[in-house]
């Protein structure tokens, strides 16, 4: 089993499901998902997609037991070579987490410091020493199975509530294995206390896993009395395997030694009336992933048709991206019920002029929903190049009169390397095609007119990587160049009138996608420009303290807000700290933002105290033309004897790191947000910063995550703060690549969710021990 393969997520929409309590439900949810798994890949895969937004998935595992006691690796995701190779099997007797749980037979939890110290190394938690690993033992009636390593975003101690989740997990992930091994492995021996997996269990490298269930004896029996054939496509490659008897479902001759093979391309296996509802199905599954079925016709080498059903399912990677697909093929005729008449030989469900336009529909789907020209692309990959029974697709935009190519950044390794060569390899024929505004097709077995151009050249791609068929497709949208679209097969072909109409067709919806796909980059860089130009471009350097500060914009809507930060130069020797949040997401609130940001270092500078700026900003935000409020922190620290005088509008209260590894909020009473009420006061507060603490001012989005209370993210990051701040040690936080890595931490967190519905700020202020001998 390859331990290193993309696990397997769930179909199902997690949209369907309102999340009311967002913790439980997904609990739920994942529970319920678990007992329909059928591997143990699938188990962890569920587990990592499905459960609390707090596993992070990197990093976590599953582990079976085999007959000769030992725990083998079974599962992973996020596990480095060296550590499939140093754990790949785990003695029960051992010290490791692993055979910790197992023997104890409770979790065993491994701190966020043990992780990035002492186990297995400082690679271990992306080296942050800012994730938890537990380790879950799964027991069914007192007999161990195995163990269940899960890597979670915990920056402190875990608690409770999320303990009993976990557990939860692990009890169904253990029982539902217990039911896979029970009905695999019927009849097998098992010595006392020993829950094999399939296969030859005990032999060394081989992993105890149902998810090898096909290759077993009864499985693989009850697979062929049913007249089915197994296939496995590999969308990243574009490789499809059959088994041997799928060959037979489709009267072709199986392999030699009846091995898994490579299969024949789809257009060359499906009646070619059928193709195109094929395409269009397949499409359409790529675009959602999880459970299809089709039915079409493959022509018999005697004559006839027979009738395939093709069941499967899209399998997505931890992006959301078509990896992989895997499914039975069925003689639909052999399996028909009793007194069912046989179906006519036509098509198989429509005509194919209305089957083309299906497919046509169905990209066009794919492609609206793709908002930037990456996700065009990717579009274009994931769903075109499948659906087309496509080798490769390569897209070049044109950019000041030139063609650049796009379609590499989709991929890495060696198919970024091969989509660079054909491009390269293709560049004159898609600029060929592009000037002529006219699409080229390859005409195989017609060497001496194949790819000519109309003027008589020659606009063939050649070369070592010269595809076996073609097409070139010139993308013009509103009048305007955008650029071309090369689409290579890698057997010979005949394109007919049908084909092309619908290849021209695709040209014009990936043009206009592409065009508009461009127009929100071209507004989305502009509006980060602009944001990131009304915020300081560097911190000033100022006597007595180490300051850091970071940005991250929003991942939705246009990506730009209000949120904004400020580090002031005062009047006697004085140091002003500001931080804020307009409401909303748009050029309106980053507009405000610039306004309000101008405003308060002018009364700043002029030397009112917090309370007197906040006051008269608000008033300033009241009078603008504008229905916007935003939330506000400013302070003032005095370097020398590290006084401090605050004021809050309706922002998150400042956290202050203490030498002795305390994170604590500052009580700050505060007013409202400014421009609510032109008249609030704001009452000032007065504190001290000692000599090596640290201030941290941040926005909500810093913590707030809609699947977690408030609250509780506000815990979490205050624990990560403590944890980093002990093993950063006394005196050694303050200085400025310290400072820095600690932002870098913070903003981890926020990286690591699938979607950032608001903008973060922070700025982390320290004040040095020099500053208070001078």
């Amino acid at each position: 089993m390859d331990l290193t393969s993309p696990w397997l997520p769930p179909s199902e929409d997690e949209s369907r499901t309102p999340r009311s309590s967002p913790t439980a439900r997904s609990a739920m949810r994942c529970v319920r998902l678990l007992l329909a798994c059928t591997s143990a890949a699938e188990l962890l895969g569920t587990v990592l997609a499905e459960g609390p937004h707090w596993i992070t998935g990197e990093g976590s595992a599953l582990y079976l037991l085999d007959q000769a006691g030992m725990l083998r690796l079974t599962a992973s995701h996020g596990l480095p070579d060296w550590a499939h190779e140093r754990y790949g099997v785990v003695d029960p007797a051992s010290e490791l987490p692993a055979a910790m749980a197992l023997r104890l037979r409770r979790p065993y939890l491994l701190s966020p410091e043990r992780t990035s110290v002492d186990y297995p190394n400082r690679n271990a938690g992306m080296g942050t020493g800012m994730v938890a690993i537990i380790t879950l033992p799964m027991i069914v009636d007192e007999q161990p199975i195995g163990v269940l390593a899960l890597a979670l975003a915990h920056r402190g101690t875990v608690p409770r509530r999320d303990l009993d989740v976990l557990e939860t997990l692990g009890d169904a992930c253990a029982h539902r294995l217990s039911h896979l091994l029970d009905h695999v492995n019927a009849g097998a021996r098992v010595p006392h206390g020993v829950r094999p997996g399939p296969g030859t269990a005990g032999e060394a490298g081989q992993a105890a896993d149902p998810a090898a269930g096909l290759a077993h004896p009864m499985l693989s029996l009850a697979v062929r009395s049913a007249g089915h054939g197994a296939f496995e496509r590999d969308l990243v490659t574009g490789e499809t395997y059959w088994d041997a008897q799928a060959y037979r479902v489709v009267d072709r001759p199986p392999p030699a030694a009846g091995a898994p093979a490579t299969a024949p391309d789809l257009d060359r296996l499906v009646h070619p009336e059928d193709l195109p509802d094929v395409q269009a199905a397949l499409a359409e599954a790529l675009a959602t992933g999880g459970p299809y079925r089709i039915t079409y016709r493959v022509p018999r080498r005697s004559g006839g048709a027979v009738r395939v059903e093709e069941t499967g399912e899209v399998m997505l990677d931890v992006h959301r991206r078509p990896v992989r697909i895997a499914g039975l093929l069925a003689d639909r005729d052999r399996v028909r019920a009793p007194g069912e008449r046989p179906p006519a030989d036509g098509p198989a469900d429509s005509p194919a002029a209305g089957a083309r336009s299906a497919l046509l529909l169905a990209l066009t789907r794919a492609l609206s929903r793709a908002i930037t020209v990456r996700d065009v692309t990717t579009a274009v990959t994931d769903i075109a190049r499948p659906a087309f029974g496509a080798a490769s697709i390569v897209l070049d935009l044109v950019d000041e009169g030139r063609l650049l190519p796009v379609s590499h950044t989709v991929y890495g390794g060696p198919r970024r390397t091969e989509l660079t060569r054909l491009a390269d390899l293709s560049e004159g024929v898609m600029q060929h095609a592009l000037a002529r505004s006219a699409p080229l097709f390859s005409e195989p077995g017609r060497a001496g007119r194949a790819g000519r151009a109309p003027d008589g050249g020659d606009a063939r791609p050649t070369g070592p990587l010269t595809p076996a068929a073609w097409a070139v497709l010139p993308l013009v949208a509103s009048g305007r160049q955008v650029g071309s679209c090369l689409i290579t097969f890698a057997t010979e072909r005949s394109f007919g009138r049908e084909d092309r109409t619908l290849y021209s067709a695709f040209a014009g919806v990936l043009a206009q996608s592409l065009e508009r796909a461009r127009l929100y980059d071209t507004h989305h860089h502009r509006a980060t420009e602009l944001q990131r130009a009304m915020l300081p471009r560097t911190l000033p350097r100022l006597p007595g303290i180490a300051s850091a500060a970071r940005y991250l914009p929003s991942t939705e809507g246009m990506q730009i807000g209000g949120d904004w930060y400020d580090l002031l130069r005062l009047p006697d020797g004085r140091i002003g700290l500001v931080i804020g949040d307009v409401q909303g997401h748009n050029a309106e609130a980053t507009a405000v933002m610039g306004q309000l940001r101008s405003a308060l270092r002018a009364y700043a500078t002029d030397g009112h105290d917090p309370a007197a700026t906040l006051a008269r900003t608000g008033r300033l935000l009241s009078g603008l033309d504008t229905d916007l409020f935003a939330t506000c922190l400013y302070l003032t620290l005095d370097p020398a004897d590290g006084t401090l005088r605050a004021a809050r509008a309706g922002h998150p209260a400042p956290v202050r790191i203490t030498t002795d590894a305390k994170a604590v909020e500052l009580e700050l009473p505060g007013g409202p947000p400014l421009g609510v009420d032109p008249g609030a006061p704001y009452p000032l507060s007065v504190g001290q910063l000692e000599a090596g603490e640290t201030l941290l001012v941040y926005t909500d989005g810093l913590v707030e995550d809609r699947e977690e209370d408030y609250d509780e993210s506000v815990q979490r990051m205050l624990g990560g703060l403590e944890l980093w701040a002990r093993q950063t040690g006394p005196g050694r936080i303050g200085p400025a690549p310290a400072l820095e890595r600690l932002a870098d931490l913070l903003t981890l967190n926020v990286t690591e969710r699938r979607s950032r519905p608001d903008d973060v700020a922070l700025l982390l202020l320290h004040r040095t021990a020099a500053a208070q001998a001078a």
